[in-house]
């Protein structure tokens, strides 16, 4: 087991889980023309972005784990890394059916991203770190 980035593979399947979950909440609504103000309205797509970012980043807490052991568990950037991705996953549908009722709270959005953007930036890092290669001789 890859005990050091456990949290992320927890992270993984409680966002396949919660997909799972609000697909069938929502499915049981689809079908009204008018449901969140109709198919292309601005809370209705940000509903759906919520809903696949439980999957999307779901998918990202599961490769990171699958990464883990190319990656040294003492690492700083790495167990960062681990902790920005799972926040990434937590805030990023918060924010999207926030937005969807409270579009002034645009600007949260800046939480995930920056959070996964740290992720997967130390997550490369570490990835060339522990690859004893310099960046030039790497194979991207």
């Amino acid at each position: 087991m890859n005990a050091p980035y456990h949290a992320n593979l927890v992270s993984a399947w409680l966002g396949f889980l919660l997909g799972f979950i609000s697909g069938l909440a929502f499915g049981l609504f689809f079908h009204r023309e008018n449901w969140l103000g109709g198919y292309s309205s601005f809370k209705r797509r940000m509903y759906r972005l919520a809903h696949i970012s439980f999957f999307g980043l779901a998918m990202v807490n599961f490769m990171f784990y699958l990464s883990g052991p190319s990656i040294p568990a003492h690492s700083e950037l790495a167990q960062i890394a681990a902790r920005a991705f799972i926040i990434g996953a937590i805030s990023m549908p918060l924010c999207c059916v926030l937005m969807a009722h409270f579009p002034r709270t645009r600007l949260l959005f800046a939480i995930p991203v920056i959070s996964l953007i740290l992720g997967a930036s130390l997550t490369v890092l570490s990835l060339f770190q522990h690859s004893n290669l310099p960046l030039s001789q790497s194979a991207l």
